[in-house]
């Protein structure tokens, strides 16, 4: 490839948070790209609003932390949970909703909670300070190709007559569920069609906020209604006081002009009050998943891989870890040290962790709530609706505490002894450092978090930092050509991962725990053979 300008290794079709965060991952480690986003600047849509503490990891590491809870919308203080209402918003029974505070122990950061287009303009800020990336705003990709020896993306000015081809090594496709690379790629979808239309409403009320400080620290209101047989409506803050964000289920045939949405805002909260708009916009409740996430230099992240309904936060913080996972691996090709499964391996663990997601979280939710709602009625039988509700509220955390995506029976992570499973979305949080786990926070020998220590490469933690198995795996890794950094453990974090030696992989999950190993052996699984 001739190095022009409109030459670079990667070629990334889609700017919003997941594309612009894998284009920020490639270049902390060395990759450059070229991101092309069709809008010049972010779309004032609030939607992606709740970022998990995983997900706050990775703002950690690309170094826009402290930026992004500055541009947050809503007051730390006022909390980041939410609530579940029955009948109405301010009906007579509530219980909390989505508490992910209860798993805070197992990760280095702290949620966050703040509207999509702040996000997307805080990673477009940190993007602006890294040479290694080209941004093309206001540009789509009209054409994608692949060869033997890289891919090439023509790409056209959306408001003008710009045209320009680009060549690069790889192109990734983040460029929603309509993506442009996905079709190149010849690669079909899977699709779980609820055939639900709905309808967004964004709005000014300060009204609504007074009615609502009966609920404090609340930012996020879930209505269950019998009509709607666990389809939810959800009423979202996007500051504190004065806007807010609204989804539910309309008939097939709604439009912004045959539909009183101010009507259908105070039927869902059970009250009247202020409600100006600011947009009317509708969506397909559908679930779609690629068959596969990679069609050989060609890969698909974020929406264009997988798209959901916008039930439980799940969408953005998944796009996200599907930035970090390839990130990694492709830059180890680039390095020289990524084996050939290692790039496959992105398909084979992310797809499972989004199948499981869907199912498992957000599917099951509607489902559950249908059931509940088909078999409880306070009407007809008030002590065993409040039963039900009551059983309701600690399955509410139950969810929090299952939601672990873990890569368990990955072809690049040690296996686990026992029944044999795929990577999952359900799995339990736990300080014990596990193959195929996120490792969870931990003081190091130092003092310092093992957060504040891990190498961008692979890390070592052992209790032995000079000794015999820490030496082999430095030695084995200079052999393989693999970046590896070792770590001392403190005797509390020994005790706590349950190990005497934890590998962990560029994206913090462990790769291999144990006394001893043939360290050749394990980095050459943990590299893609």
């Amino acid at each position: 490839m001739s190095d022009n300008h409109d030459s670079t290794q990667v070629i990334i079709v889609g700017g919003g948070p997941v594309g612009t965060g894998l284009a920020i991952e490639l270049a902390l480690r060395g990759v450059r790209s070229i991101l092309v986003e069709r809008y010049p600047s972010p779309q004032p849509i609030p939607k992606g609003q709740n970022l998990t503490q995983r997900t706050m990891e990775h703002f950690h590491f690309w170094g826009a932390e402290a930026a992004l809870r500055a541009a947050r919308t809503i007051p730390p203080e006022y909390g980041m949970g939410g609530l579940t209402a029955y009948g109405t918003l301010l009906g007579e029974y509530q219980h909390d909703w989505l508490q992910r505070e209860l798993v805070r122990q197992f990760y280095f950061t702290g949620n966050e909670r703040l509207p999509q287009y702040a996000t997307e303009a805080v990673l477009r800020a940190r993007a602006a300070t890294l040479p290694g990336i080209t941004t093309l705003y206001g540009w789509t990709a009209e054409g994608v190709e692949q060869d033997a020896d890289g891919v090439t993306v023509t790409v056209a000015e959306r408001k003008g007559t710009g045209r320009r081809t680009l060549r690069a090594a790889y192109a990734v496709g983040c460029d929603g569920s309509k993506s442009t690379v996905r079709e190149a790629a010849g690669i079909t979808q899977t699709r779980s069609d609820h055939d639900r239309l709905m309808v967004l409403l964004v709005f000014r009320s300060e009204g609504l906020h007074e009615l609502l400080k009966r609920y404090p620290g609340k930012s996020f209101y879930n209505v269950l209604h019998p009509d709607l047989e666990g389809y939810w409506q959800f009423f979202g803050r996007v500051d504190l006081g004065t806007t807010w964000f609204f989804h539910a289920p309309v008939p097939a045939d709604t439009t912004k002009d045959n539909t009183d949405f101010t009507a259908m805002l105070h039927r869902a909260a059970g009250a009247q009050f202020d409600a100006e708009f600011e947009h009317i916009g509708f969506w397909d409740l559908r679930f779609a998943i690629a068959d596969s996430y990679r069609k050989g230099r060609l890969f698909v992240a974020g929406d264009a891989a997988h798209s959901h309904p916008p039930y439980g936060g799940y969408g953005i913080n998944t796009g996200l870890e599907d930035a970090v996972n390839l990130g990694w691996k492709l830059a180890a090709c680039f390095d020289g040290w990524g084996g050939q499964g290692l790039l496959d391996s992105y398909d084979a663990e992310r797809r499972p962790v989004f199948a499981s997601t869907a199912g498992d979280f957000i599917e099951r939710s509607i489902h559950v709530d249908r059931d509940f709602l088909a078999a409880h009625d306070p009407a007809r039988d008030r002590a065993g609706f409040e039963a039900g509700w009551a059983t309701r509220t600690s399955s509410a955390a139950a969810e929090v505490a299952s939601f672990e995506p873990n890569y368990e029976g990955s072809p690049i992570v040690q296996a686990l002894p026992g029944e044999p499973r795929g990577p999952s979305a359900v799995g339990t949080h736990s300080l014990t450092a596990r193959a195929g786990h996120h490792l969870a926070p931990q003081v190091m020998a130092s003092g310092r978090n093992v957060y504040e220590e891990l190498s961008q490469g692979f890390s070592l933690l052992s209790t032995s930092p000079d000794g015999t198995v820490a030496t082999e795996f430095r030695e084995a890794a200079n052999r393989l050509g693999m970046p590896l950094a070792v770590i001392a453990l403190s005797e509390e974090a020994r005790r706590n991962y349950a190990a005497e030696n934890v590998l962990v992989r560029p994206d913090q999950f462990v790769a291999w725990a144990g006394e001893s190993a043939e360290a050749e052996k394990v980095l050459a699984q943990a590299r893609g053979g």
